[in-house]
């Protein structure tokens, strides 16, 4: 497969995530010409990753370089009470007209479904649940 030259100077100063930025300067010596051990001893990574930014690169060009999301924890709620904590939240919505406060959807929560989370990770659900 033939590539396209790439300005990887370029990039690499362009690139503000600074696990890309290593990966493009992996990138860089190694067609330069330098081995992956010599790359993994340069940037102070393992050989292990250089060789897999490598291949990568090479089965999927600079898109296989992007790093893939990651799952994280499970939410302890399941997507049911998500459903049944969003209704609630409309309901009170359009009773009053007010809305609820973070500390308020915390203590529904902890209450309905025996779950206590931080404030920071009410703030994290709301954000995945309520429309935009």
């Amino acid at each position: 497969m033939t590539r396209q030259p790439i300005d990887l100077m370029k990039l690499i100063h362009q690139e503000k995530n600074a696990r890309m930025r290593l990966r493009l300067l992996a990138l860089q010596h190694f067609l330069e010409g330098k081995s992956r051990y010599q790359i993994a001893a340069y940037l102070k990574v393992s050989r292990t990753s250089v060789n897999t930014w490598i291949s990568n690169y090479l089965s999927h060009g600079l898109a296989g370089l992007m790093e893939k999301r990651r799952p994280g924890r499970p939410s302890a709620l399941s997507q049911a009470q998500l459903k049944q904590l969003l209704s609630h939240i409309e309901r009170r919505r359009n009773s009053d007209g007010t809305e609820m406060s973070g500390l308020e959807i915390q203590t529904y929560i902890a209450a309905t479904f025996g779950v206590d989370y931080e404030i920071s990770n009410i703030y994290r659900i709301l954000g995945r649940i309520l429309p935009s």
